[in-house]
């Protein structure tokens, strides 16, 4: 199933969210941590602190591995809502942000 997903991020902990998503730990999680990397992508910063993102998770409950293993480390507030597809938020690229903040560190 395709969901859309709204949460808050915590500043604090962004450059450790950032080096696991690009050190291959989330990546090389399975079954899901390909679509984690590639969700956090398309994520778009939508208002002070939140991000807004769709993602494909097979869970029973959305996103239940998703935020077991990672997004409940770094993420708070959660909404989902089930979509047909993947769609594309207007706004700031979370991952840029991430980048410009953390690339060096």
């Amino acid at each position: 199933m395709f969901y859309s997903v709204k949460a808050q991020y915590n500043e604090e902990k962004m450059g450790e969210f950032y080096q696991k998503l690009t050190d291959g730990t989330i990546q090389n999680q399975k079954p899901d941590g390909y679509e984690v990397v590639n969700s956090m992508k398309r994520a778009k910063i939508t208002a002070p602190k939140i991000i807004q993102w769709s993602e494909m998770c097979f869970c029973p409950t959305p996103l239940k591995h998703e935020r077991q293993t990672i997004y409940d480390q770094f993420l708070t507030d959660f909404e989902t809502k089930t979509i047909e597809d993947y769609v594309e938020f207007d706004g700031e690229s979370f991952f840029d942000l991430l980048e410009k903040n953390f690339k060096n560190q």
